[in-house]
């Protein structure tokens, strides 16, 4: 054949295709997980006038939805494997779209809590399952792992922006109703591409390896608990108390939700780039080499961000971020290196369940420290011991590089 027959075989090749749709896809998913699980973390600043209720005890409300967000990774996991990823995927964008409507008629706390819960569980089945998918169709691990981190960098940033806006513009009810729209309109159009096979589950990696040792995944797993514990919970302290963070360390200088929440996305946006950078240096250098480097070095930027106050607190804070992101390309690719493919989604539900099951800790935690210090300096100086924690466990993951790729691609599905 040709060399121009095999570029015109290969642009018809279905599985390219719907490989493309799947990053798509999975990127588009991966905003919306942390968009709608953080839009409350900015209307929350209008419910405490609105329902004069205490910043701590509104936050409360959140508790059960970041737990279920976490805890039903799990089960979601097991799901994705055992039925199929693209399903869960249309289920994840319409459930999570009806949940956030539902939180937007919200009349009481006990209602806004059930809402919260409801967008939580929705949500659950992006990590465990869009991050497989993502994986099994991508050429490129650190990389598609790097821009996939980017697009939930986007979320965590829309969330403040959206919430802002949408509260100073309409009311802090549209800040769950115009989302929720969006993402059931997205969840019917991979229901489409889906029926008309522009999408398919593939069951194998596309550029498969060789396999690890028995002993390399259970060390590796061990480990990775650890470190992902660590991780977790300095994520969810900091996105957190972001918005209200800003708002007490930036007074005077800024005023209003939106602004706060265009400051918050700013930030994001900015650390969220380099993820891609993080990514590069996934594939480029060993992955161990990557998460310890990347971890340690957000203990220092966090000690500083305790203390300042002003707009030096912004660059602080934009760099702990990055540091932290940055390392999330290289968990990832460990975690897939050790992890056969067939259990590829329930391994990342258990990598969420840990991840983001911890997060109601942290928002307890968070709470608490605000509660009975009044400050969150407390509170990061906790978030650097946890980064040299997690440096430290690192440590102790299989050393070397990751195994090369098998010559053979692996078949389509």
């Amino acid at each position: 054949m040709t060399a121009t027959a095999l570029g015109a075989a290969s642009e018809l090749d279905p599985s390219r295709h719907s490989a493309r749709f799947s990053l798509w896809f999975s990127c588009v998913g991966h905003a919306y997980s942390h968009l709608f699980t953080m839009l409350y973390l900015t209307v929350v600043l209008v419910l405490e006038r609105e329902w004069g209720m205490g910043y701590a005890e509104l936050l409360r409300l959140s508790t059960l939805g970041a737990l279920l967000f976490g805890a039903a990774a799990l089960p979601m996991g097991w799901i994705g494997d055992r039925w199929s990823a693209v399903g869960m995927m249309v289920v994840y964008f319409v459930a999570t779209g009806v949940a956030a409507i539902l939180t937007g008629l919200a009349r009481n706390p006990t209602e806004m809590m059930l809402g919260l819960a409801a967008i939580g569980l929705a949500a659950s089945i992006y990590h465990p399952v869009g991050i497989a998918w993502l994986v099994r169709n991508a050429a490129s691990r650190g990389k598609a792992l790097g821009v996939n981190g980017l697009f939930g960098a986007i979320g965590v940033a829309g969330a403040s922006a959206v919430a802002g806006v949408l509260t100073d513009w309409i009311s802090w009810r549209a800040a769950f109703f115009l989302p929720g729209i969006v993402s059931i309109v997205t969840g019917l159009v991979l229901a489409l591409c889906w029926r008309l096979g522009l999408v398919a589950d593939r069951l194998s990696d596309r550029v498969p390896e060789k396999p690890a040792s028995r002993q390399d995944m259970w060390r590796t797993f061990f480990v990775l608990s650890v470190t992902m514990m660590c991780a977790g919970l300095i994520y969810q302290c900091a996105t957190t108390v972001m918005p209200k963070l800003l708002a007490d360390r930036l007074s005077g200088w800024i005023e209003g939700t939106s602004s706060v929440g265009l400051v918050v996305m700013g930030m994001y946006l900015c650390t969220g780039l380099t993820q891609l950078y993080g990514g590069h240096l996934a594939d480029r250098f060993p992955a161990k080499t990557v998460y310890i480097l990347t971890s340690a070095f957000q203990a220092p930027a966090l000690i500083v961000a305790a203390v300042i106050a002003g707009p030096a607190i912004v660059p602080v804070l934009m760099l702990a971020l990055a540091l932290h992101v940055m390392s999330i390309p290289a968990e990832g690719s460990l975690l897939a290196r050790y992890t056969p493919s067939k259990h590829r989604s329930l391994a990342f539900g258990a990598k969420f369940v840990i991840a983001l099951g911890i997060a109601p800790v942290g928002i307890m935690l968070a709470a608490w420290v605000e509660q009975t210090t009044g400050t969150f300096t407390l509170l990061f100086l906790m978030l650097a011991a946890f980064a040299l924690s997690l440096a430290t466990a690192a440590l102790f993951l299989p050393g070397g590089r990751a195994a090369s790729a098998v010559p053979a691609p692996a078949p389509a599905e």
